[in-house]
């Protein structure tokens, strides 16, 4: 019989309270995501109560997508500082109070306020990362990231609960269900996780300068990058889904919804099996090739409808081309699935080179995310407004995604040709 070892006794250890912590640090970015986004499904109703133009509705639904971002940074250098659990409970109580406040506000200023107070969520990603990475070995650190990266799905669950909500009691009813289950999670989170963990490390790099010198290296920078276009593009494409599908295929706003999910659940879940084979055939393997799947689905859904004129002997023949909703549907969730295991590979090679910062390269991998799928909606309409063809935002993702995928296939090679030489070989 083999001797109980320290480490094996550690990994148990870890296994256990990883067992506690992963899935209340879910559940609560599940809600936290779900705040997050409350306004691109519960917006339409503020924006014909108080008469909003284009332009306040639109900051209404950019606010808490920059406030995140402009969040994610200090809240990861907070919880390396004063440790993970007290910025999580901190964020939670943030967007308790942005809720209370949805019960009572009535004016665009007052909802505006609300926006910004939504992007707490990015701070509880960034501590949140950092609370389970604490707990994980290394050997299922992209299993326990795609686990807790999966929390994403708390906004496609909006698109299915916000509309029952509404048409059951009020607007009002949204925040009020909000606000009773993040006091709820928030007290599960004070109760069944060790005050232990609110004192942080006093051996992690913490100050500024220690953190920022991090992002001399060109490569992190460009890893930050590659992250930013993707999940910014999954992003972007969630918020730009509903109306997309519902113009198409003549659908009404709730339906277009609904099948807007099946883009963002497996997408968000995709995380998870993303992270799990990065641990076992490296992340880099994986994001290449979800990477691919990303172009060839883009590559089929960038195509527009068309009319093909077949000048027969004695009249005009028009063929109809274009994708039935199932085939449609189909490239939408395999897109989805793509860029939801390069998310997770993307995000384990990031945490995996910077262990010790892990709540800082969360926030930069937050902050990089939220830019771009700041910009990309408004890139978005622009296109299509020139082009005037419906499907503009996939060809834009495509020609994205082709650089992405040539640039980290070229940095990849060059990593896995200095780790040979390294080791002599």
């Amino acid at each position: 019989m083999q001797p109980f070892s320290i480490g094996d006794d550690d990994d148990n250890d870890k296994l256990t309270s990883l067992a506690v912590v992963l899935p209340l640090a879910v559940v609560g970015f599940v809600i936290a995501a779900g705040c997050w986004t409350i306004f691109a499904v519960a917006g339409a109703h503020l924006r014909n109560a108080l008469g909003l133009g284009s332009l306040e509705f639109g900051l209404l639904l950019a606010t808490p997508m920059a406030a995140g971002a402009l969040l994610a940074v200090p809240a990861g250098i907070a919880a390396q500082k004063l440790g993970a659990r007290r910025v999580m409970i901190a964020c939670l109580l943030g967007l308790s109070v942005s809720m209370a406040l949805l019960l009572v506000v009535e004016t665009w200023a007052g909802y505006l306020l609300v926006a910004a107070g939504l992007g707490l969520a990015g701070g509880f990603y960034s501590a949140g990362l950092q609370f389970v990475t604490s707990h994980a070995s290394s050997r299922h650190m992209g299993l326990v990231l795609g686990v807790f990266g999966a929390g994403v799905t708390g906004a496609g669950f909006n698109y299915y609960l916000v509309p029952l909500i509404v048409q059951a009691f009020s607007w009002k009813g949204v925040p009020l269900a909000y606000l009773v289950v993040l006091l709820l999670v928030t007290t599960l989170l004070v109760l069944l996780t060790d005050d232990s963990d609110s004192r942080g490390d006093p051996n992690v790099e913490t100050s500024a300068r220690q953190l920022l010198r991090r992002l001399e290296n060109l490569r992190v920078w460009r890893l930050y990058l590659y992250f930013g276009v993707v999940a910014g593009s999954f992003f972007s494409l969630a918020l730009w889904l509903p109306d997309f599908m519902a113009s198409r295929f003549l659908l009404t706003m709730e339906s277009g919804a609904r099948l807007a999910l099946w883009f963002v659940i497996p997408g968000a879940l995709a995380q998870i099996l993303g992270g799990g084979l990065s641990d076992r055939y490296g992340a880099g393997r994986v994001v290449v090739r979800s990477l691919v799947a990303c172009l060839a689905a883009l590559f089929v859904l960038s195509y527009p409808p068309m009319t093909l004129s077949v000048h027969g002997i004695d009249s005009v023949i028009s063929l109809e081309l274009s994708l039935p909703l199932f085939l449609e549907a189909f490239f939408i969730v395999l897109l989805g699935i793509a860029l939801g295991s390069a998310m997770g590979g993307l995000q384990r090679m990031v945490v995996e080179e910077n262990r010790e910062a892990a709540a800082f390269a969360a926030g930069m991998l937050l902050f990089s995310a939220c830019l771009v799928a700041f910009l990309l909606p408004v890139l978005f309409g622009a296109m299509i407004h020139w082009v005037g063809v419906g499907t503009a935002m996939f060809m834009i993702l495509f020609v994205l995604l082709t650089g992405s995928l040539f640039m980290f296939a070229r940095d990849y090679r060059r990593e896995e040709r200095r780790v040979l030489l390294h080791k002599g070989v």
